[in-house]
């Protein structure tokens, strides 16, 4: 199965809220690279990735843009 990346951070914390939101959303979302930063430091290479199976990306782009947008 491909994955594709939906969202990068630094933080920890942020990816697994991230991860959390798509999984009660019914996606099936999977952390990567979460356990490499603390110990590589800050490069490209260890960003957090928060990955989907490729066959739910589209939607869950729109998922996580639309959480974004501010409320009127």
């Amino acid at each position: 199965m491909d994955f594709v990346t939906v969202h990068t951070t630094f933080s920890s914390a942020d990816a697994q809220l991230v991860r959390s939101r798509l999984e009660a959303a019914n996606f099936h979302p999977n952390v990567a690279n979460d356990a490499s930063v603390p110990y590589a430091g800050f490069s490209e290479s260890t960003l957090i990735r928060v990955e989907v199976p490729e066959a739910e990306a589209a939607e869950v782009k729109e998922f996580l843009a639309a959480g974004e947008k501010p409320e009127e």
